[in-house]
């Protein structure tokens, strides 16, 4: 063709093309079209500039004109209909109304050609409530996301096997229970299945599964596949499987048996907290060329890791804590170039950390911690310049990690050398290439010098010192400088001087044991824990009670004990509504307890003990209904214990020993039925033991429910109530096994009567002590039945009788003190009883049989010589009688028993032989 000829037809074509865009800007750009119709037709050279502006509206045209179709009304219906069995406490579905296109509502997702629901997007809006059948009018819906829901442990609805066009389904943490319906191995195109953290969910089987052919990602965490034995091969023949999360599935066997398992797509495998007790799998190294990410933690796992684990090239996750896994750690692991996490914490590795983890230049994430790894860290650790988290403490490394360890670890946040011998030795002047976000350096040597280098971390959230051996006085800077850090623990240490009346900001601040002194500081609102007790803190309780600067704290545990505070408890507890612990005990306190601290209406615990408080308990401590723990011993309250105290119904420990308490000991004390400890010794009670104890649930049967001396506080850690008891003649504190004690001690008052029967249902009773009183009678018949007695002592009182035969089978028993009383008769026999000391029976004249020296008095009559000619004939005539029986005994089992005999010896002798065997 000329070019005279071709120049006609794309002036045609120019000017087609003009007219289009003409169109196009008609359509959709209307407002603008008229400021622009005269450029484009006068000026032909705009015509391939406006060509790309008409792509763009011609496809913007497109769309608008698309949006114009509205949602399927059928499928608008569907949806209210599925509104309506719902409760929405959010109100996330407000925009469901029968007046809007349903194509725009709130989580609702349509074709962009037809409008038809395609997508619910419903997650974490915390609905609840019924689902409607409603859905099965969505056709064309391939993806539903109900999680974190709840739906009050209902079943998951049959019908959702019948959604065929299913791809994506998320029911997780959503609140369903039951059987899950074998009717979703129906849905053969689904390639998401997230039924995970529905913690009553189980199966009988997992035959359906194999349909789902196209599956991709499966997580069926805290669902209970225990029944279903044969897992293992039917997810492996998923072969599309990438991603498998089991965790927390009780299921108990990796069949290490197999020698092959075909995953030949996966890339994640979650098998955390399960009930595996054997070694790892060798099968593993099958999936070893495909695997990014292996998680078998909180297992029982044990053996060693297999030499197989270096075969994982692209392994980048590898997390094996909380087992049972021993050996050394392997030196192959550092040809592992892709790994970025390591978890081995909580196992029983020893020998040195492997210094080619060095190589591993990836690793952001390094956690050894809880093992029995020993030697001195490496230097090649200092090497990983994209270290996050380092956590090496609780274990027996040694040696020195200096300044020049760190000089590389620019993006360290988490440092953990705790629990360790190690010494932490930098210069004074030391500024870190890091800015810790978390520092755990609690029983690691960093004294004796304060640390100063702390001063220059602008990010630091937790700071956990305790026990560090830092023997120097806190620096000025160092009390503002906390206000920016949520958590300070540097306890026990011998930190001194004066601190000054600053305000304190962090969530918790432990100072204990330590030499600090001053008035107690000033609380900002953020502040939930501080722990100043076992210092030299003085001044007027009252001064830091009612200043206005703490008036809006929310303080829920005060433990100032231990100090020098002094004066009357005030009466500014209306300031303190928090509080949840309490604790000024061992203080220079006087006065009453005023009525006002009835106000505490969240208070768990009260300890007032060892200082000089006198008066009455409040009747309105009755308010505070949460009170687990009250003690008030060491005091001067010379009282009568309050009828009103049955009403405690949470009290679990009664402390008021050395209180001057006077008068009977209360029937209604038996109303508490959560008690475990009850101690009002030393104190002038009289009266009777009341008869009712038996009707103490908590010493009677186990797991009730009751008080714990944990208390989870949230942003703020763990906090354990201590208090101390006398359990065995010796004063002793308990802390964290408080919850596990229950105690009786009465000793030392002017108790009168017999020990109760009722007692002896006392099943679940560890120490019983009723010494030093005027009791009488005989000890209880059943006391043998009190399996759980660690300790009894009864000693120095007006007891009598014999020792009842059934102590014998108190096999924990560890401590007895039966001294001065009016015992008789032979000490029973049993492993126990003979083996304590004989000043634990002295004082008992009448008392015979070891391990005291005076024998009984048949053991003495078999020890001595029957006087020739002294016995009257018919003495001598029964002997004869006897003599005769015991002679036909002897002749006939000699003759007739042997082979019997000879048959127990050898069971004996083959029992013997193979207790002596290896298993």
């Amino acid at each position: 063709m000329q070019k005279n000829e071709v120049k006609p037809i794309l002036s045609i074509m120019s000017m087609w093309l003009r007219l289009n865009l003409l169109r196009t800007f008609t359509l959709v750009f209307e407002p603008f079209s008229s400021l622009v119709i005269a450029f484009i037709m006068d000026n032909s050279s705009a015509t391939h500039v406006f060509f790309l502006i008409w792509f763009f509206a011609a496809t913007f045209s497109f769309c608008k004109v698309n949006s114009n179709i509205s949602c399927n009304e059928k499928e608008k219906q569907a949806l209210l209909n599925l509104k309506r069995g719902l409760t929405d406490p959010w109100n996330a579905l407000s925009s469901w109304s029968d007046q809007e296109d349903c194509c725009k509502w709130a989580g609702v997702h349509c074709d962009n050609k037809t409008a038809r629901v395609r997508k619910l997007q419903l997650g974490n809006l915390n609905l609840n409530g019924e689902i409607s059948p409603s859905l099965l009018e969505l056709e064309h819906l391939n993806y539903l996301d109900l999680s974190i829901s709840n739906f009050n442990y209902s079943r998951i609805p049959s019908f959702l096997s019948s959604m065929g066009s299913m791809r994506h389904l998320n029911l997780a943490s959503a609140g369903f229970c039951g059987l899950i319906p074998h009717q979703l191995g129906n849905l053969s195109n689904l390639h998401y299945l997230n039924l995970g953290y529905n913690f009553g969910l189980y199966v009988h089987s997992l035959h359906w599964m194999s349909s789902l052919s196209s599956m991709k990602y499966l997580d069926m965490s805290s669902v209970n596949l225990s029944s279903a034995l044969d897992w293992l091969q039917i997810m492996s023949r998923l072969s599309s499987l990438s991603e498998l999360y089991l965790q927390n599935c009780h299921l108990d066997s990796l069949n290490p048996s197999l020698g092959f398992v075909n995953f030949t797509s996966l890339l994640v495998l979650d098998l955390s907290v399960n009930l595996f007790i054997h070694e790892i799998p060798n099968w593993f190294s099958n999936i070893s060329s495909t695997l990014l990410e292996l998680d078998l933690s909180g297992n029982a796992l044990k053996g060693e890791i297999p030499c197989s684990v270096s075969n994982f090239q692209n392994l980048e996750h590898l997390v094996l804590g909380v087992n049972y896994l021993t050996g050394k750690i392997p030196e192959s692991f550092g040809q592992l170039k892709h790994l970025t996490v390591l978890d081995l914490k909580l196992n029983y590795f020893s020998g040195p950390i492997p210094s080619s983890l060095g190589n591993l230049s990836y690793m952001w994430k390094l956690i050894l911690e809880g093992n029995r790894l020993n030697g001195t860290p490496p230097k090649s650790l200092g090497l990983l310049s994209n270290l996050k988290h380092l956590f090496i403490g609780n274990n027996f490394l040694t040696g020195t990690v200096d300044e020049v360890f760190f000089t590389k670890l620019s993006k360290l946040k988490y440092l953990d050398l705790s629990r360790t011998p190690l010494f932490f030795n930098v210069n004074s002047n030391w500024v870190p290439p890091f800015q810790l976000i978390y520092a755990h350096m609690s029983s690691c040597k960093v004294g004796p010098n304060f640390p100063a280098w702390l001063q220059t971390q602008r990010s630091l959230k937790v700071l956990l010192m305790s026990m560090s051996g830092i023997s120097d006085k806190a620096p000025s800077w160092f009390w503002n400088w906390t206000s920016n850090i949520g958590l300070v623990n540097l306890s026990a240490n011998n930190i001194e001087g004066d601190v000054p009346n600053f305000l304190v900001n962090s969530a918790v601040l432990d100072l204990s044991s330590n030499h600090l002194k001053g008035q107690l500081p000033r609380l900002s609102a953020n502040v939930r824990v501080l722990d100043v007790a076992n210092n030299l803190f003085s001044g007027p309780i009252s001064t830091f009670l009612c200043q206005k600067t703490n008036r809006k704290n929310k303080l829920q545990v005060l433990d100032a004990s231990n100090n020098l505070l002094l004066g009357e408890l005030s009466h500014c507890w209306r300031y303190w509504q928090y509080l949840i612990h309490l604790n000024l005990g061992s203080n220079l306190l006087s006065g009453r307890i005023p009525y006002s601290i009835g106000s505490l209406v969240a208070l768990k615990a009260l300890r007032l003990p060892n200082n000089s408080i006198y008066g009455d308990i409040p009747f309105s401590l009755q308010k505070c209904s949460n009170l687990g723990l009250l003690d008030i011993g060491e005091n001067h309250l010379s009282m009568t214990i309050p009828l009103w105290i049955g009403e405690m119904k949470s009290l679990t420990i009664l402390r008021l020993r050395s209180s001057g308490l006077k008068g009977h000991i209360p029937q209604q004390i038996c109303q508490l039925s959560s008690l475990r400890v009850l101690d009002l010794a030393n104190n002038s009670l009289s009266g009777p033991i009341p008869k009712c104890l038996n009707s103490i649930n908590s010493m009677a049967m186990p797991h009730v429910e009751n008080y714990e001396t944990m208390e989870y506080l949230e942003d703020a850690g763990t906090y354990f109530e201590s208090l101390m008891l006398v359990p065995k003649g010796k004063e002793l504190r308990y802390e964290e096994n408080l919850i596990f004690v229950s105690i009786i001690d009465l000793s030392s008052n002017n108790l009168s009567g017999s020990i109760p029967n009722e007692i002896s249902a006392l099943f679940q009773l560890h120490f019983l002590n009723l010494s030093r009183n005027r009791l009488t009678g005989k000890i209880p018949e059943k006391i043998g039945t009190m399996k759980e007695l660690e300790s009894i002592d009864l000693s120095r009182n007006h007891l009598s009788g014999e020792i009842p035969p059934s102590m014998s089978n108190l096999t924990f028993l560890s401590y007895l003190d039966l001294s001065y009383n009016n015992f008789s008769g032979r000490i029973p026999s049993s492993t126990q009883l003979q083996s304590f000391d004989a000043l634990r029976y002295t004082g008992n004249p009448e008392l015979c049989g070891a391990p005291l020296i005076k024998k009984c008095r048949k053991e003495q009559e078999s020890d001595g010589d029957t006087p020739v000619g002294k016995a009257e004939d018919g003495f001598e005539t029964s002997w004869f009688y006897s003599g005769l029986g015991v002679g036909f005994a002897v002749g006939f089992w000699g003759v007739c028993a042997s082979p019997f005999f000879k048959n127990i010896w050898t069971y004996f002798w083959f029992v013997n032989d193979m207790k002596d065997q290896p298993m």
